[in-house]
């Protein structure tokens, strides 16, 4: 998988808009959405709201917990704690990457937000290296990481893949083939 993949599953989060417009209920195959009233806030899949913003027809209310203080909180407490701490959302980094880039104007201290969010994920990032070298050092069978996101795993997936390959290959004595060896009959 790979970051795009994480970030088309991440649109189907539900946020909250006000919408500007008047519609009954709309019956899609992943549930039914609405009925849509001007002022009144109604919950709608991530990739419904950034196309009805990106039209001008509604306006973003950001998550709960898209706020300075409680993102300082969870980044002093991430940068506290050995472990990896619950994230807010599994896909926080994809959400915030998705309504800061179509919705800024409707998120408070945006700019705030983004670095609040930027910090966790490099201090989350600091922590999966560490213990990826812990791992390779004390030449572990297993690992167990609790409270990664999806888009953690898979940015550090290939590397930590092809480092436990390579682990794997040095242990067991195992060369890679050289094309340019040639064999003697």
């Amino acid at each position: 998988m790979d970051p795009a993949e994480v970030e088309f599953l991440a649109e189907k989060e539900m946020v909250t808009i006000i919408p500007n417009f008047s519609l009954d209920k709309i019956y899609l195959i992943g549930g039914d959405l609405g009925p849509f009233n001007p002022g009144l806030p109604v919950e709608v899949p991530l990739w419904l709201a950034v196309n009805l913003k990106q039209r001008q027809k509604c306006r973003l209310v950001p998550p709960e917990w898209m706020d300075v203080e409680k993102l300082e909180e969870m980044r002093d407490h991430e940068r506290k704690e050995e472990t990896f701490t619950p994230m807010p959302s599994p896909y926080y980094m994809e959400l915030t990457k998705l309504l800061l880039n179509h919705a800024s104007d409707n998120i408070p201290k945006a700019d705030e937000i983004r670095t609040l969010i930027k910090d966790m994920w490099d201090t989350r990032t600091a922590k999966l290296r560490v213990s990826a070298d812990s791992f390779v050092r004390q030449q572990e069978a297993h690992a167990k990481l609790d409270n990664l996101t999806l888009m953690e795993i898979t940015t550090s997936g290939a590397f930590l893949t092809q480092a436990l390959d390579r682990m794997y290959k040095l242990h067991t004595g195992l060369q890679p083939l050289d094309s340019t060896q040639s064999q003697d009959f």
